[in-house]
């Protein structure tokens, strides 16, 4: 049995040291034969860009400099995401053994490991089929739609997911809301499409009741290890690792000339 390192963030941490974290990561994992599995939280509302986005494009930076929101630019592509009352999880691996080196397949067996998670939660979610074509195209936020192999209940997005890969290398993460703020999502989120609504379910609203970040770890914990057959072994970062991820937020996430690309 394989045995993966398992980090699960007890403190919510600013959105850039997040970033950060997940670089420092998936640089780690193409070093080595290591796979690393994070759950993570955020110490305050923040939207995340993907990659490629143009800031002003894709979010209302004026709202959020006036509400105290962070912005910052992911390593992965996709569209934005506004982290807030979530879950997030990050896969980094170079295992090509369990994952193939394909972004496709990857993509779809970690989908499937959440799924079974979702189900040992007692809900019964499945991978998203293509999302309409105007979701690719158009500027709007990541919960508008599922996109193809991201997870739904009902037809409801409920975890948003994106993937960078350097050869056979790769981190993916996610966000998995515990409870939804459309109103904040919509304000922050910035769409050249006039109906594009929001089509997300949280877990608190698909459960029925509230739903805490550790129990909500756990059972993704338990559903990976099962649906992956791995053992999962506690990680604590230590000194030498904490100073390598200051440096990595230094010079790109908490930088805004890289997140605005100026």
């Amino acid at each position: 049995m394989k045995t993966w390192l398992l980090v699960a963030d007890k403190a919510a941490l600013r959105g850039s040291l997040n970033m950060a974290v997940d670089e420092y990561l998936f640089t780690r994992a193409r070093e080595g034969s290591q796979t690393f599995l994070r759950f993570y939280q955020w110490e305050r509302p923040t939207a995340s860009l993907g990659y490629g986005q143009d800031a002003a494009r894709a979010t209302d930076l004026d709202f959020c400099r006036a509400n105290g929101i962070d912005v910052i630019r992911r390593m992965t592509g996709g569209k934005v995401v506004l982290h807030h009352k979530e879950l997030t999880y990050s896969l980094a691996s170079s295992d090509t053994e369990t994952f193939t080196a394909t972004l496709r397949d990857s993509y779809q067996l970690i989908s499937l490991a959440l799924i079974k998670g979702l189900s040992l939660m007692g809900l019964s979610a499945r991978l998203a089929p293509a999302s309409p074509p105007d979701y690719v195209r158009r500027t709007m936020p990541c919960f508008a739609f599922p996109a193809r192999d991201e997870v739904e209940i009902g037809g409801r997005k409920i975890i948003g997911s994106a993937q960078k890969r350097t050869g056979a290398s790769f981190i993916q993460h996610g966000s998995v809301p515990l409870e939804k703020d459309e109103a904040l999502l919509k304000a922050v989120a910035k769409s050249d499409a006039e109906d594009a609504g929001v089509n997300m379910i949280s877990l608190s609203e698909a459960l029925g009741r509230p739903v805490d970040f550790d129990w909500a770890a756990s059972r993704f914990s338990l559903g990976v290890s099962e649906f992956f057959g791995v053992k999962l072994e506690p990680l604590l970062l230590d000194g030498e690792a904490w100073q390598e991820i200051s440096v990595i937020e230094a010079e790109r996430y908490g930088n805004g000339a890289w997140t605005l690309k100026r």
